[in-house]
């Protein structure tokens, strides 16, 4: 990791988590990828930094999940949770934290809806923040206006919102009728 160079989002989040920590609040954040690569280079480069990290990914046993969730709840010097979407979007209760930070994007976005809402449960007493790094002009911004456009078409479905429904070209809506 010596002569690893950090990334442009990884810095965005340590400048955020340094801000939070600055103005004393004692807000505790947990930070999402689908990639268990990225977040162990997120857990050394915050280590780096003085943040004390968690970590909760696929490859842990139960024990293991139950063990990194009690820690981040009770012990008050960790700052961070670094959870892989996919083995923390959902059935987690996390009102210890009130910051959520989505590294990257994933193609359906009721998995991030999910994922944000571990620290919006019942029981926070805090208003919840929740920031997308998304690198402009990229694969991921684009990905993230796929996302925008599944979720209108979701509102336009389910509230019938016709400004919804207009913006899906018809190429989206052949795509959602032959798959191609």
């Amino acid at each position: 990791m010596e002569n690893w160079t950090s990334s442009t989002k990884i810095e965005m989040l340590v400048y955020d988590l340094y801000k939070l920590r600055s103005k004393k609040q004692t807000l505790k954040s947990i930070v999402f990828s689908q990639f268990t690569s990225m977040l162990q280079l997120i857990e050394w480069r915050l280590r780096r930094a003085g943040f004390s990290t968690v970590m909760l990914d696929g490859s842990m046993t139960p024990q293991q999940r139950q063990k990194s969730i009690e820690h981040f709840m009770t012990d008050p010097d960790v700052e961070v949770f670094l959870v892989s979407l996919k083995a923390g979007g959902v059935a987690l209760n996390l009102t210890e934290a009130s910051r959520v930070f989505i590294v990257d994007p994933w193609w359906n976005p009721a998995a991030e809806w999910q994922s944000a809402d571990r620290c919006h449960r019942i029981g926070q007493r805090r208003p919840c923040v929740i920031t997308r790094l998304c690198i402009e002009d990229s694969v991921e911004s684009r990905i993230v206006m796929l996302q925008e456009k599944k979720a209108n078409m979701i509102n336009g479905t389910i509230n019938n919102d016709r400004v919804a429904m207009e913006k899906l070209t018809p190429e989206d809506m052949q795509f959602l009728f032959r798959g191609n």
